[in-house]
């Protein structure tokens, strides 16, 4: 067997977590790659979404330095799996004392959205950006994230994919709306062996019963927002639940 070539250490007590993940990478190219974008993502700099600033580099001009080139080879065009990474991650976070998880946690469901001009972005389209607040060109992530008092960390996270991507819509196969995408990552979030007292989520969810279905079908408790108007049924009246009677 070859012996692996040695890998330049990534910054102070990092390398130390990065060399987790060393058999999850083939090559010497890759697990670079991996400290790199580890280091660009913790690092104190304005713009961490962008390639020269994960390098450390200027913007634009600095797009061709070697730094740049290994992160685009690395992120884009290298063979590595990003679902073992992440399930790695998640199990690390997991087993280890200080971060485990507890019945006294949540598990939150969101989704984050982010604008994007043109219309060449894989899995973009006119939709709710809460980032900005209205209906506006960009892409949406559905995401998990599980939290206590103390400390939280993200779990997973799935692109949403609009139904004028697919050739018939909504009806097509592979089209998974948000509310379907939040459901699956719920029950990714309880077979990855993470515990919580429920799940919860704002009412870009509560107000949906196919939603609080799925998740009552897999056994998990929720505690979810949902709107003024929306009507929920006790014993002897129907009320709305910002607008009940001072009686009751």
């Amino acid at each position: 067997m070859t012996r692996r070539v040695p890998c330049p250490p990534a910054p102070g007590p990092l390398e130390a977590y990065a060399a987790r993940f060393d058999g999850l990478f083939s090559d010497l190219a890759q697990r670079r790659g991996f400290r790199e974008y580890l280091a660009g993502l913790l690092l104190p700099r304005d713009r961490n979404t962008t390639l020269t600033c994960l390098a450390g580099t200027e913007p634009v001009v600095g797009a061709q330095h070697a730094a740049v080139q290994r992160l685009q080879f690395f992120l884009f065009e290298s063979r590595w799996d990003p679902e073992k990474i992440n399930a790695h991650r998640v199990e690390l976070l997991l087993n280890d004392s200080a971060t485990a998880s507890h019945r006294g946690g949540v598990l939150v469901v969101d989704d984050s959205g982010d604008r994007k001009d043109g219309s060449a972005t894989a899995r973009g389209g006119k939709q709710y950006l809460g980032s900005v607040g209205k209906v506006d060109r960009g892409v949406v992530t559905v995401t998990t994230c599980w939290a206590d008092k103390r400390l939280y960390h993200p779990l997973r996270a799935l692109p949403y994919t609009p139904a004028h991507h697919f050739p018939t819509g909504t009806a097509a196969p592979g089209f998974r709306s948000k509310l379907q995408i939040a459901g699956q990552l719920a029950r990714r979030a309880t077979a990855a062996g993470a515990r919580f007292r429920a799940v919860a989520a704002d009412a870009a969810y509560g107000d949906h019963h196919s939603f609080l279905h799925d998740l009552g079908e897999a056994l998990l408790p929720f505690v979810v927002a949902v709107k003024p108007s929306h009507g929920s049924w006790a014993y002897g009246n129907i009320r709305t639940p910002l607008a009940s009677p001072p009686w009751l």
